[in-house]
Parts: structure tokens; C-alpha cells; sequence
């Protein structure tokens, strides 16, 4: 009997990376702790390291979000502007 592929959250990862981490077990602990391989332990820690940069760049993401933002609003009044005009312009016509 096959066993289903299970997924795991980012929450998930970052509990178990931590506490990896920490060093207060072995790998092989925390490995069997969660039911996990302990490569696969060692591959999330790999990449959490290789990001942790990103956990502080939130600056620009928040910035480039609200410009996002501020660019739709605008072209949501365009769309209502033009909308409103081609109405005008079809009543005109008929």
C-alpha cells in the first residue's frame, strides 16, 4: 500500500526549521518528532537560510503594493469616465 504524498505549510516548515535551528535536539530527533526525513529537514533549512534576507524587505514590497494599488484605483475612474461617455455618445445617436 502506497503512502499519500503529504504537503506542508509554510507555518509547518518554519516550526520545524527553527527549532532545527536552536540545535537543542539532533536532526535525527526532530526528524522522527515530526515523522520527517532528516534530508528533508536539512533542504528547508538550506532554504530558509538562503531567503532569510526577505524577511525584511517588506519596505519595498508594501510600497510597490500600495503603488499597485493607486495605478488600478486609476484606471477603474478611467473605465467609469469612458463608460459614462460612450452611453452619453450612444443616446446621442439613437
Amino acid at each position: 500500500m502506497k503512502r499519500k504524498r503529504r504537503h506542508f505549510g509554510a507555518k509547518f516548515k518554519t516550526k520545524v526549521v527553527l527549532e532545527a535551528l536552536k540545535e537543542r535536539e539532533t536532526l535525527q530527533e526532530i526528524a522522527s518528532k515530526y515523522e520527517l526525513h532528516p534530508n528533508q529537514i536539512t533542504t528547508w533549512k538550506k532554504h530558509f537560510l538562503e531567503n532569510a534576507d526577505q524577511a525584511f524587505s517588506d519596505d519595498k514590497s508594501a510600497a510597490e503594493l500600495k503603488k499597485a494599488e493607486s495605478e488600478r484605483d486609476e484606471l477603474y475612474k478611467q473605465i467609469g469616465r469612458m463608460k459614462v461617455e460612450n452611453d452619453w455618445f450612444k443616446k446621442k445617436l439613437s
